[in-house]
């Protein structure tokens, strides 16, 4: 399962938004969000492809930390998320504070949960075991061994999901308004990140092809989606082995 919590940026100076990207969140993906604390809000997310749409939609604004947590989820169905407990909430939390302190970078962070089978695990795994208990002990190694390589995996993957979207992030905070109009016209049209016509598009806003080809092309939209599998390709490695290391 999925954690993501979003914090608002230079909230002490701006107006509270919090609500209006709750609603915003509900529409995009259905996901239930609720505000956790001061200007922050929370939710879980089972679906890779969810947590891309709901990160970039956040970074759209540039006015939000985005935190992504991959670990165990305890919360009863239809219970609010400030209930939940497990490892992806802790990830969550750290996660967002890495966003808080990127600076110069998309104020995006993913970390993978840490599981309680790797804490305590030995310096030398590769020891020879002694006395009456080795083969208890050799297998305990190897599953020590089995976890922590599993930890390391959960935690590559999260780290190139979370360069994925930085870049797909980059490309989505700098386009402009203009650039907006278009390839948001563009994605009702086609679908996701397939084509939609440009003459219908160009005919809407009163401006050429050219133009909305121009837009496209600068805006980076064909980039994004063809990345944004990536991205949640590498959220689902990442998921896969955090459970693999219990």
């Amino acid at each position: 399962m999925y954690v993501l919590t979003i914090d608002q940026r230079g909230s002490t100076s701006d107006v509270d938004r919090v609500p209006h990207l709750i609603e915003e969140l509900h529409s995009l993906t259905g996901a239930r969000f609720e505000r956790s604390v001061g200007d922050e809000l929370q939710g879980t997310v089972g679906d890779a492809r969810d947590v891309v749409d709901i990160a970039l939609h956040a970074l759209r604004s540039g006015h939000w930390y985005v935190g992504i947590g991959i670990g165990d989820v305890r919360l009863e169905p239809g219970r609010s998320p400030r209930e939940g407990t497990g490892s992806g909430f802790v990830a969550a939390r750290a996660a967002v504070e890495i966003a808080k302190g990127a600076a110069g970078h998309v104020p995006l962070s993913v970390v993978a949960g840490t599981m309680d089978s790797v804490k305590g695990a030995p310096r030398n795994s590769r020891e020879e075991p002694t006395g009456a208990n080795n083969g208890a002990t050799a297998g305990t190694n190897a599953e020590t061994t089995a976890a922590t390589d599993a930890a390391s995996a959960a935690m590559n993957a999260a780290a190139n999901a979370q360069a994925v979207l930085r870049l797909i992030g980059r490309l989505v905070q700098q386009r402009t308004e203009a650039q907006w109009r278009v390839v948001d016209l563009l994605r009702a049209a086609g679908g996701g990140g397939r084509h939609g016509s440009q003459k219908p598009v160009a005919r809407e806003l009163g401006i050429t092809e050219q133009s909305v080809s121009r837009a496209v092309l600068r805006s980076g939209w064909q980039e994004e989606w063809a990345a944004r599998p990536a991205a949640a390709m590498l959220l689902d490695y990442a998921l896969a082995h955090t459970k693999g290391d219990r």
